[in-house]
């Protein structure tokens, strides 16, 4: 009873924020770890700490939530031990699986401390004699050529359907895991409806489902998926074979019932 007690007393000390709505469950196992490697999670996790200043709990991802002009950013649907769920962004949750969590640096610290004894050495006014400026000569503005501004497309909201071919694989920043991920660049990319959407380039996470296609440079394909107007982060100290010569611009989310051709 004593243990109940008190983690009863940690569920009234936790502020709730509940989902607006409906939220995205893990279709399975593989989702859920796709998810989290995507997060900067330990996908080999299903409980993380969930920690404030002077207590601790244990939740588990239970989904999430997608916002952004095309659904591009998550928030997390975590559930506590008691059955509260609440959301959480995933950077927040990573950061609180840190043993350094809620304590300040002992070097910040020490440095604070430093700034405010050398600002406290002489507060003296000193009297700066005024100095007769030379009135600078302004070179004459020249316009600036305006650039052609790319025409926005509109994206479809729903699922639809693709055809594309392989371009390369390349790599992209994760800043949640801090390492760079393998993706996979796709060109003639074309949205198959009553009126056909070209795309030129787009891109998707090369994860476990798209590996076991053993993908190659020129495979044609046809898969269906959500399309979001989001640019290829850059890697960082990439190799000569992923280097990558054009601007990708959309990035294809959880593609899905693939057909190589």
């Amino acid at each position: 009873m004593v243990v109940e007690h008190a983690r009863l007393e940690k569920s009234n000390l936790t502020k709730y924020v509940p989902p607006k709505g409906e939220f995205e469950a893990f279709r399975d196992e593989e989702h859920y770890k796709e998810k989290l490697k995507e997060w900067g999670l330990s996908s080999a996790r299903h409980e993380f700490l969930f920690k404030e200043r002077n207590y601790k709990r244990g939740v588990t991802i239970i989904g999430y939530e997608s916002y952004g002009k095309s659904d591009e950013y998550n928030t997390l649907v975590i559930e506590f031990q008691d059955g509260n769920i609440s959301c959480i962004h995933p950077a927040y949750l990573k950061e609180m699986q840190q043993s350094s969590f809620g304590k300040e640096s002992l070097i910040q610290t020490e440095e604070k401390e430093s700034d405010s004894t050398e600002a406290a050495v002489d507060t003296t006014p000193v009297k700066v004699e005024k100095q007769e400026k030379t009135p600078a000569v302004k070179a004459p503005k020249v316009p600036k050529p305006k650039k052609d501004k790319p025409v926005k497309i509109a994206l479809p909201a729903d699922k639809v359907h693709f055809t594309a071919t392989v371009k390369q694989f390349a790599l992209s920043y994760n800043p949640f895991n801090e390492a760079n991920d393998e993706v996979v660049i796709l060109e003639n990319v074309q949205i198959v409806q009553e009126q056909p959407i070209d795309l030129d380039f787009a891109w998707c996470s090369h994860s476990k489902t798209l590996k076991k296609f053993e993908l190659t440079a020129g495979d044609s394909l046809e898969f269906d998926g959500k399309v979001a107007s989001k640019k290829l982060p850059k890697g960082k100290d990439v190799p000569e074979e992923y280097t990558l010569e054009v601007a990708v611009l959309y990035k294809v989310n959880n593609p899905s019932k693939l057909v190589k051709k």
